[in-house]
């Protein structure tokens, strides 16, 4: 085993000897739901005053409106009945880093994990690459405010979602732990 398999497994023992949640609903019990970046220095949790129960959070790299993530806030509504829902960004977002292209390049050369340094993303060059990269849309971030915007009406304007979902657009300074709002996605994600 290695030493963080057995950190998380002995975490686990710990939270199971004083657990108390196994009666919470499945739906969440404040009917709305998070999309947000999948970075460590982000606690949803914390920076929305969440318990468990409260809501739904659906994390993947930058918090993009993907279609698997619009998929998770539909099932989210449909079948779970979240009400609203929100879009957070984060500065110094990885996903600013690079771009469709370089991640391309870089997988097209080894599998290994790259690095970055004041001059960009540098890989190993160890090991076969894949050519698979090229077929995906990495989704990548050039500006955190607009970002979020098209994020917010990507999921306003997928037909799968109702009209009266609103879907607020913010940005979490990963310096203050502050929610700064993005008017313009607020707007239109009423």
């Amino acid at each position: 085993m290695t030493s963080i398999l057995n950190e998380v497994l002995s975490a686990n023992r710990d939270y199971v000897a004083s657990f108390d949640k196994g009666h919470l609903p499945m739906p969440p019990g404040r009917h709305f739901a998070i999309l947000t970046c999948m970075d460590a220095r982000l606690d949803p949790a914390k920076y929305a005053g969440l318990s468990e129960g409260d809501a739904h959070v659906i994390r993947n790299a930058g918090g993009r409106a993907s279609d698997d993530a619009i998929r998770s806030l539909v099932i989210s509504y449909k079948l779970l009945g979240t009400r609203e829902w929100f879009v957070v960004h984060h500065t110094d977002c990885g996903m600013e880093t690079f771009t469709d292209d370089i991640m391309r390049d870089l997988l097209g050369s080894s599998l290994k994990t790259a690095s970055v340094d004041e001059n960009g993303w540098h890989d190993c060059g160890e090991g076969p690459g894949s050519a698979e990269g090229k077929y995906i849309d990495w989704l990548t971030i050039k500006d955190q405010a607009q970002s979020v915007l098209e994020d917010v009406v990507r999921i306003k304007s997928h037909p799968l979602v109702p009209s009266d979902i609103p879907v607020y657009g913010y940005i979490y300074d990963v310096k203050s732990g502050r929610l700064i709002e993005v008017p313009e996605a607020t707007e239109a994600g009423k």
